[in-house]
């Protein structure tokens, strides 16, 4: 059987003024340990290159079968299809949070609607780079479900606690936006149809902290004219340390006549970046027969002032 290793990751999600609640799949859960009251949505870790700390996660079985997991820890990154928060897999090369952590286990089984806590440690290596490195403990069910469909792929299901570590140092924040481009859908002959446009820009975190960027998108036309201005919402929550993404912004009713330039905005934490890129709009269906037209025109003038001369 071919096996498809894929790797779920069910977030948890901090909501202000609500209970934390743990990385949960509805089979399994994976979450701070606490005692009490004392409950984290995530691991808040912070040390000085160099150090070593120690913690405790939490996997919950919540099947009536009992169940075995694979423990380790994971680097994080933004995914390239809208930004959102991922981790490497186990068989992917770690190198900040994902290379520090060693748990107590790494086999771990969890009877029946019961819990196991397992300790851990990070060890920081005396070169770490400061600032933020985000990551993940996670449980990965070591069974392989079966797949559908004629190639009979496997399937490994993963459940991940969010890591955010800041080793001290400097921080430095630093946003870009960078290769903004246009593609332009307008209608062959001008009035007759909708015209579109869809702006695509790269967001880039430069900086060594985790930012919540915004993203302001203005367009302006002929004589400074204001076409568009409006805010994005289409962005990553949270852009990792020197993560860059890709994302698009449709543009509904875009010009069919005009000259002008598309800027984009972005800020978070104090710092901006912006970019953007000028465009011609031109019906060039109708200049091109207009352009025909003159060309008829100047050629039978000539024709005519031929046939005077003769005359």
């Amino acid at each position: 059987m071919r096996k498809l290793y894929v790797l779920l990751l069910a977030a948890a999600v901090l909501l202000l003024g609500t209970p934390a609640r743990a990385a949960d799949n509805g089979n399994w859960a994976v979450f701070p340990a606490a005692t009490g009251t004392d409950r984290r949505p995530y691991f808040y870790l912070s040390a000085d290159p160099g150090a070593t700390l120690t913690d405790k996660v939490t996997v919950t079985n919540k099947t009536a079968a009992p169940m075995s997991f694979r423990l380790y820890g994971a680097d994080a990154y933004n995914t390239e299809r809208d930004g959102g928060f991922a981790v490497r897999t186990q068989r992917e090369p770690q190198h900040g949070v994902g290379a520090w952590t060693r748990p107590g286990r790494t086999a771990v089984t969890v009877p029946a609607h019961s819990s196991v806590t397992v300790p851990f440690t990070v060890t920081v290596p005396a070169d770490a780079e400061p600032g933020d490195h985000p990551g993940a403990l996670v449980a990965l069910d070591e069974k392989v479900a079966k797949g559908r469909g004629d190639l009979a792929m496997g399937v490994q299901q993963a459940v991940g606690a969010r890591v955010y570590l800041r080793i001290g140092g400097p921080a430095v924040p630093a946003l870009a936006v960078e290769n903004v481009s246009l593609s332009q859908h307008r209608p062959l002959v001008p009035g007759t149809g909708k015209s579109r446009t869809v702006i695509s820009y790269t967001l880039h975190n430069r900086g060594n902290v985790t930012l919540d960027p915004k993203v302001e998108l203005t367009a302006k036309g002929l004589f400074g004219r204001t076409l568009l201005s409006r805010a994005l919402t289409r962005i990553p929550a949270e852009l990792l340390p020197g993560q860059q993404v890709r994302l698009t912004e449709p543009w509904a009713g875009s010009p069919q006549l005009d000259w002008g330039d598309v800027r984009l905005t972005a800020s978070a934490k104090g710092v901006t970046g912006s970019g953007g890129t000028s465009f011609l709009a031109l019906p060039w269906l109708g200049l091109g027969v207009l352009v025909a037209a003159l060309a008829a025109g100047v050629a039978g003038w000539r024709l005519r002032r031929v046939r005077g001369r003769r005359g």
